[in-house]
């Protein structure tokens, strides 16, 4: 439930950090120039570096989180069935016979 939870943010933030790199006037003028020629200004107002500069840092922020969350999470998740002791070892067959084990389906 939380693994889903913080996969779920982490997948939003990584989303956000693109889009708002992308709209974010550079050297060659970015993505926002190639779509009308500074409408991004027109859109987010006058304070537009500003509040992409924020929007960058903070959607950064939550993506470094939700990345050392998952990290640690999977540490603790990622250990095998038999480890954990939640799956039981298979029967050992006689050394004589060689009967089939109990979920498998008999030869005939």
């Amino acid at each position: 439930m939380l693994y889903g939870l913080v996969m779920a943010i982490h997948v939003i933030a990584s989303l956000v950090l693109i889009a708002v790199i992308l709209l974010q006037a550079g050297r060659g003028g970015g993505l926002s120039e190639t779509f009308g020629g500074g409408s991004t200004q027109t859109l987010f107002g006058t304070k537009t570096n500003l509040f992409l500069t924020r929007a960058t840092a903070a959607s950064a922020v939550i993506y470094i989180i939700t990345c050392l969350t998952l990290a640690v999470m999977t540490s603790h998740r990622g250990k095998s069935l038999v480890a954990n002791g939640r799956m039981a070892m298979p029967a050992q067959s006689h050394q004589g016979g060689s009967a089939p084990l109990p979920d498998q389906p008999a030869d005939y």
